[in-house]
């Protein structure tokens, strides 16, 4: 545990994503299996240790220490597991101790434990380690492991350490299972390397660079509409079919229907949306989707209910296809691809899968135009195709581009602040912000905590300690004099807000020390910019 606890330490007070690669990479050369891979297992969040929960952490530590003291002290650190692996007492003096613990003893310990020993195992096994190393024991068994490290990031940095392709790397992930012993065989060259034959694997996205403010040829260019849901891939291989999300995540159990409903061997790249509006209304410029405000019902459910599934259904609009069968076509141009993934797609349900659409265009003027007036809750902007270009993963310059539709803007006034996790734990840096009623109430309308730089999370900070006007917990309620204009992507009617509705990735444009309050805008402005 001691090396895994010095790694994470690390790791959370480094912003850099190469000393991050270096960090991760140095680990997994010099430390053994199998607890290396019970690592990257913890940091790519494929670990699973179900009988170790929040609340029997929070019901160990209340046995130890004043639960008014462990509240307080929570609310100032910002993180459960950092709070109670400073909190937790030194076992007394001549404890025996025994052996320092490894992570796969621990890995071993946790993962066969019922609910109903896991409190004493844990305390147990708390006793044993200094503060750095309770912290990470805490992080891993909880799944909790929020410190700046993405699952692509770790991918990639076992990749580096080894010198191998991080796109072999993340293609056999999914087929083969933690610790990675066999993965680790090859990449050190002692075996041979794993395939995925058989297996409905991962394979990684193409991605897209934003269009800045250059301009194409659409003789080179195809365009077409970059719809507002996530984007998937379904792979379908010896009769089973698998949905994973961008970040190569497991999502067939959330979207049953889908997994369902897609039975022809081959593997295709799309945005998965619902039908519809919530409210049952039809969309017409997105084509029959709902905007991303509706999808939200469906993500992150382990299990979905008939009503959900009725009130809320999933479909996919294609854009790509990577395999026909067991035909690799990513070394195809995208004009090829294309006609093959229309071919495909005729023997598919049309409820459930249809095709992204290509926008017309003379030329790059009169695409301008048209992008200009998609206002569309389904639409996020438009996609930018070379049409020579092959599936390749990640991003690679001149292939494809992303041209995002403009940000709506409101100014609005901050009403609340709450504490930031991480290397933010220590500052006011989650800001709640309202409009005005016609009657002069002011109601939530967003949250953001992005947006900012260090120098204004500084002076927002000073502001809500200098302006606090009552305390409930980590949050504290402020003067409403500072004005926040927030930019966002869209605006959704929303049951759960009083003030009726929901702004789509709100962030923090500017602060309009300059304007006061009273002139911040409407609920009103606001519903009129629903589409």
């Amino acid at each position: 545990m001691r090396a895994f606890a010095d790694l994470l330490d690390a790791l959370i007070y480094t912003r850099s994503r190469n000393a991050k690669l270096k960090l991760i990479g140095d680990y997994l050369r010099v430390t053994p299996d199998p607890d290396r891979g019970w690592a990257m297992a913890a940091l790519t969040g494929d670990l699973d240790l179900p009988g170790v929960k929040p609340a029997v952490l929070r019901g160990l530590i209340e046995e130890r220490v004043d639960p008014v003291l462990f509240r307080m002290s929570r609310d100032y650190v910002g993180d459960t597991a950092e709070t109670i692996a400073l909190l937790w007492p030194t076992p007394p003096a001549g404890t025996v101790m025994g052996e320092p613990l490894t992570l796969s003893a621990v890995v071993d310990r946790l993962a066969g434990l019922s609910r109903a020993d896991a409190p004493g195992a844990m305390a147990a096994m708390l006793d044993r380690l200094d503060a750095d190393e309770r912290f990470a024991l805490l992080k891993m068994a909880t799944g909790a492991l929020r410190i700046g490290v993405s699952a692509r990031l770790a991918k990639t940095a076992l990749a580096q350490a080894f010198a191998v392709p991080v796109e072999a790397v993340e293609e056999v992930w999914h087929g083969i299972h933690a610790p990675y012993t066999s993965l680790f065989a090859w990449a050190e060259g002692r075996g041979a390397q794993p395939t995925a034959a058989d297996v409905p694997v991962f394979r990684p996205f193409m991605l897209a660079h934003p269009l800045e403010d250059g301009r194409v040829d659409l003789a080179d260019y195809a365009a077409e509409w970059k719809w507002d849901g996530i984007r998937v891939q379904i792979v379908h291989v010896a009769g089973e079919t698998r949905l994973y999300s961008r970040a190569g995540d497991d999502i067939t159990g959330s979207f049953p229907e889908v997994a369902r409903d897609f039975t022809i061997p081959g593997v295709l790249d799309g945005e998965l949306m619902v039908k519809g509006d919530a409210q049952g209304a039809a969309l017409d410029e997105g084509a029959g989707a709902a905007s991303f405000n509706a999808l939200q019902q469906r993500l992150g459910r382990k299990v979905v209910s008939t009503k959900m599934l009725a009130d809320y259904p999933a479909f996919v609009r294609l854009y790509d296809i990577l395999f026909d069968g067991a035909e690799d076509l990513r070394e195809l141009p995208w004009t090829e691809r294309r006609k093959r993934l229309e071919t495909f797609a005729i023997g598919l349900d049309v409820d459930r899968f249809d095709v992204s659409a290509l926008i017309e265009a003379e030329d790059f003027t009169a695409l301008e135009a048209i992008r200009a007036g998609a206002r569309d809750a389904a639409i996020e902007g438009v996609m930018l195709k070379r049409r020579d270009s092959p599936y390749v993963a990640g991003r690679r310059t001149g292939l494809w581009y992303k041209w995002k539709r403009d940000p709506l803007t409101a100014d609005c006034v901050m009403m609340y602040a709450q504490r930031g996790n991480g290397r933010r734990s220590s500052f006011y840096s989650d800001y709640t912000f309202g409009c005005w009623t016609a009657e002069g109430e002011l109601l939530p309308v967003g949250k953001a905590y992005s947006g900012i730089t260090d120098d204004e999370l500084k002076m927002l900070d000073s502001f809500v300690r200098r302006n606090t006007l009552n305390r409930f917990g980590p949050v504290r309620e402020v003067e409403k004099t500072l004005v926040l204009e927030i930019a966002f992507d869209s605006i959704h009617q929303s049951k759960r807000h009083k003030s009726g509705v929901a702004m789509r990735f709100p962030r923090i444009a500017r602060i309009r020390t300059d304007k006061p309050a009273a002139e911040a805008d409407l609920i009103e402005t606001l519903r009129r910019m629903i589409t």
